[in-house]
Parts: C-alpha cells; structure tokens; sequence
C-alpha cells in the first residue's frame, strides 16, 4: 500500500470554494489561501448566531504507546463515514505543532485514506496562524523588558517576570536562559525561558475567545509580572492587547480544509493536552455546529488528559453539550499495555490484550463520570487477529459498551459505516446528560484533588507549602472559580511514564502551579513533565527532505 504523503499527494482536492458552497458559505466569505485552503470571515461567523446546532461528537483514545493510537485518522474516517451514510458532518481539528512535525510524530493530518489535505501544508507553516501566535507572544516579552528599561513605569519586579518566551520548536536548551547580557544598552539581566508555542497562554486564549472583542479582552488580562507588594501587573497595563490583538486578526478566523473524501474540515488552534488544554478552537467549533448536523472533534492524547479538559475547560467555557464519545484503540496498543515490547507486538498474545484492556476501561469509567455515553472504535492494523479484536469486544460488554472495528486507514469511509451508524444513533439518543467533574465553587486544590484521585486514581496530591499558599492567594484574588489545566505525562495516569495499564496507590507530585488569566485556568505542572519538549535521538527532522522533483519525503 502507498505511504500517507504518497496517497495525499495523489488526492484529487476540490477548489475550496466547492468546499464552502457544500456548507452553504458564500465565495465572498471564504479567504482563499491558494486553491485548496480558506478562512471563514468574522462577519459571516458572527450571522450564523440564531441558527440550531447540530450534534457534537467527541474521538478520545487510551494512553498513547509508541505503537500508535490514530485518534486524528478515526476522527477524519468517522467524519468520512457519517457523510457516506447520508449524514450532513464536519470534522474539527486541532492545528500541527513544527515541534512533533520535527521531532517525533513527523505529521499530524491523519493517514492512510482518512486523512485531511493538503498534508504537506496543514503539517508545515499552514495559513501562519502559530507564526501569528509566536509573534504576539515574543511582542509581548518584548514590551516587558521595554518597559523596564524605560524608567518602570508601573514597578515590576524583575525577579517576578513571569512571562516566558515561547517558539513553535522542540529545543530543550531553550527552556532556561539568562536574557540582557551585554551591558546596560540591553537592559537588566536576568532569569528568563521558552516554552513551545502550544503551550503559549495565546494559544489557550486563541483558542477559546469566542470573537475579538472577546480575544482583546482576554489578552489584556494576561498577568506578565508582579510588584514588591505582589499585586499583579496586566498586559494591559502595558498597553500591548491592541497590538496583539492586531497581530492575531486573521489566526482568529477558522481554517476551511477538506478530507481526502472532499468533505469539509474545519483545522485552528492547537494547544497540546499534556502541557495545556489540547482543544481545537471553540470559534471553529461553535461554526461548525451551526453549519453541519454532525461534528466530529477530538481532544489531545489519552482521555485523562484530552477529554478531561474538553469536558472541564471548553465545554465549561464555551457552553457546549456534547452528545456522544468515540474512545480508540488499537489491538497493538492494548498489548503494550499488556506488557509486550513494541518488538513483539505482531505476534497474536490473545492473554496481554486482556490484560491491556485494564487501560480502556478506566478510561470508560471515567466518561461516563461526564455523563455522555461511548463507543469504542477498534482501530484496526493488519496484524490484528479475530481472535485478539474479539477479546475487546467481550471486555467492553461487560461495560455494556459497544466495540466496533474500523478499516479507516485502508478503506476510508467504507471502513468506518458501521461506526458512524452507532454513532448518529448515540447522538440522536438523547442519552447525554453532560456535567463536568467538579463545580467551580470547589477550592484550586480540590480541583486538582478531584482530577487526580477521580481521573487519574491517586491517593493524594503532594504538593508543598510554597503551592498551597500560591493557591489560596489566587482564590482571595478573584480567580478561585476557574478550572484546573493539568500538566502531565500523557504516556500514563501516573506521572511516570513507563506506568502503563490502570495503576492504583500511586500520588501525584504537583511540581508548580501557573495562573493563566486571560485565558481562564490555572496549570498545575505535575511530575517532569516540559512546557518545552526535546527532539528524541533520532528526530524526524532527519529524514525529511526534499526529492529530486521537488516534493517533500519524510511527513507522515
């Protein structure tokens, strides 16, 4: 079978302007970025107010191994799938970081023949929607340390800076540095870092303002520093929303792509859910919904991570419902989970998937706390035996959930059928009755609390005195009513990361807490976990390059 760059590079794509007019969305709505990418305009978004929505549908995942998942492919395949069976859908995506592009997933729009296209670009620079996101992040930083240079003006305290700069790569000797070296022309030196952009609280609020008033005011309450006196100081206060807002106008727009079925595809934002809330963005969305009768998203790694704050974060902010969750897995996966090394996972070990499905049923325990009822898609590899797929369909009924397998990767949408029939029949239930985990009158730390012993299964938070108090000062802030972001490994419900399966007697180490204002949430930075990744030892940079005709080898 073709490799994924090789069948999206064979895909016969329409003008995107047939793509909008599927949706109803007129030409002169659509900003073209070539033939086959566009961005919706604010204004058209901002008329679609007083129509109904449709059905939103949520694609989870067990804990990631290296032997994959596809959460991206069966949500492009599912979306595939509900338009093959007569079904008006769209799907919602999260855009790819240049950091895993680099480093080691090298791709992120799908695979096989459930893909999102054109690859190579959605994979790249795409329409600058996260160069956007850098640039105003790095102003910011910039009008900081100007500000300071220029007289102090407002007393920051430089040793309470804690606005990071942030850059859409993996580059682990970035995430300490010590800026203004050089004398008194480059300001006052001191202690400063990177994180990746996804990871940028720009990012968060890009993603979850609902228009640009609102993203202009959510930027502006960034807090960049504190005084002596420990009171906050805003971005604000230093006159930098309206630049940044100027800089974000067109990232705020949605990205209208198509699938390799020419079905519609909505892809903006893309926060990461182990280092932040990993959601698309909620414009997107909330366009969606208003434009097609299905919607099908997904949320960053494993179901602890990404759903969590799907459930927790955007659809608390944003007021969405969601109607169904499709959690995926892999027989592969399972195995590993099961304790067989990634070398032997093309054997049939009918005893190791038992054992690995420990993983997907706390994962489903943990849904249905939401309230919204699931579905299991069996991603299939070619390796799989009955044998071993039968093995997770008896599991998941005995949680009275059904197991559908799904041919996505090898046959589309003719793959995915009998999934998308469960699914619209889900949906049209009525058997949703959404909540989220905790109600915002809790404390910071019995949020935290609540994710860590209800989600993860751990005894207790640790946490020291120098955090609790950090939380307990927000709380007589103002901001003791927004929910918690956990960062975390995504690799397991621990914070170690070669614990796999679904551990019990374990604690969770909070390391540090940050106040996100703007963007509505505090990270709770648990374990080792980076805001700032690192390339592996052999990075995916290595082996992408260009052919002797020019086109690109190595995304996937």
């Amino acid at each position: 079978m073709a490799s994924d760059i090789e069948i999206a590079r064979a895909a016969k794509m329409k003008p995107i302007q047939e793509i909008g007019k599927r949706l109803n969305i007129p030409e002169d709505s659509l900003l073209p970025y070539g033939r086959t990418k566009a961005k919706i305009s604010a204004e058209y978004i901002a008329n679609l107010n007083g129509r109904k929505n449709g059905k939103l549908i949520l694609v989870t995942a067990i804990n990631p191994t290296p032997a994959g998942e596809g959460k991206t492919t069966t949500t492009v395949g599912l979306g595939d799938g509900l338009n093959k069976i007569g079904k008006n859908a769209m799907i919602c995506l999260r855009e790819p970081s240049l950091g895993p592009c680099f480093g080691m997933k090298g791709g992120a729009a799908g695979g096989g023949y459930a893909q999102v296209v054109p690859m190579e670009d959605i994979n790249l620079h795409f329409t600058g929607d996260f160069h956007a996101i850098t640039s105003a992040h790095n102003l910011l930083a910039a009008l900081i340390e100007n500000h300071i240079y220029w007289g102090n003006e407002l007393g920051i305290d430089i040793r309470r800076v804690v606005w990071r700069r942030v850059m859409d790569m993996n580059d682990r000797a970035l995430r300490t540095v010590v800026c203004s070296l050089g004398g008194i022309a480059n300001g006052f030196p001191r202690e400063a870092g990177f994180d990746i952009t996804v990871a940028s609280e720009i990012m968060a609020i890009l993603c979850l303002a609902t228009d640009l008033d609102d993203l202009q005011k959510r930027l502006g309450d960034i807090i960049v520093a504190y005084r002596r006196d420990r009171t906050a100081i805003t971005a604000r206060e230093l006159e930098a929303d309206g630049a940044m807002t100027v800089l974000l106008k067109e990232a705020m727009q949605p990205n209208l792509v198509q699938t390799l079925e020419n079905n519609p595809a909505f892809i903006h934002g893309g926060p990461f859910a182990n280092i932040a809330h990993g959601c698309n963005s909620v414009v997107a969305t909330q366009t969606a919904l208003k434009l097609a009768d299905y919607v099908v998203t997904e949320a960053g790694f494993g179901a602890d991570l990404g759903a969590e704050k799907f459930f927790d974060i955007k659809c608390r902010k944003a007021g969405l419902t969601p109607d169904a969750v499709v959690i995926v897995a892999t027989i592969k996966a399972l195995k590993m989970n099961g304790g067989v090394a990634k070398e032997d996972l093309g054997t049939e070990n009918v005893q190791a998937v038992k054992k690995g499905c420990a993983n997907l049923g706390r994962h489903i325990e943990n849904i249905k706390q939401f309230g919204v009822p699931a579905v299991i898609a069996i991603n299939h590899f070619t390796a799989d035996t009955d044998a071993e797929v039968q093995a997770v369909k008896d599991y998941c009924a005995e949680y009275r959930v059904d197991a559908i397998l799904a041919t996505h990767w090898a046959n589309g949408s003719a793959g995915t059928e009998e999934l998308a029939t469960r699914v619209a029949e889900l949906a049209e239930s009525g058997g949703a009755q959404f909540a989220p985990l905790y109600d915002d009158s809790l404390s910071l730390f019995e949020k935290i609390e609540s994710v860590a012993k209800r989600i993860y299964r751990a005894d207790e938070v640790l946490a020291d005195k120098s955090v609790r108090d950090q939380l307990k000062r927000w709380e007589a802030d103002g901001f003791g009513h927004l929910p918690v972001c956990m960062a975390k490994t995504q690799y397991s419900f621990t914070t170690d990361p070669q614990l796999r399966g679904a551990p019990t007697g374990h604690s969770l180490p909070v390391r540090e807490v940050r106040l996100s204002a703007g963007a509505g949430f505090i990270v709770v930075i648990c374990g080792e976990i980076m805001t700032m990744p690192g390339l592996p030892r052999v990075p995916s940079a290595n082996h992408i390059k260009l052919d002797d005709n020019g086109q690109i080898e190595g995304l996937f």
